[in-house]
């Protein structure tokens, strides 16, 4: 079942939401655009924080983005545990692919630190 990744536009601040699958890995959850450097992957780096929603609940998140060598197994993984080939066919390198790492951001605005 796919979420919901709020995040503000970066022009105008107003709320876009997209869907989104989030992947829990080691321990960690991320995000990976399958379509490349999309507004959503824009604007979560211009906010560095974002909301997933998923059957109604939300949780706030602090969004890491990966180093081209992080991003590279955490693609991998997405890609298989999806089976989201096509998107890779067209662009088949894993730096075509932006990921983020979603730090959990608590009530006081602190987040869990890696």
């Amino acid at each position: 079942m796919a979420s919901t990744l709020d995040v503000a536009r970066r022009q105008t601040g107003t709320l876009q939401r997209v869907p989104v699958n989030v992947l829990e890995f080691a321990g960690n959850r991320y995000v990976v655009s399958m379509r490349g450097q999309t507004h959503w992957v824009r604007n979560l780096r211009t906010a560095e924080r974002c909301t997933i929603r998923r059957r109604g609940r939300r949780q706030a998140y602090l969004a890491v983005e990966l180093s081209e060598e992080q991003r590279s197994h955490i693609v991998a993984v997405y890609r298989d545990r999806w089976q989201v080939q096509r998107f890779f066919d067209q662009m088949p390198s894993s730096t075509d692919h932006p990921a983020f790492r979603l730090d959990p951001v608590e009530n006081g605005g602190s987040h869990k630190s890696h």
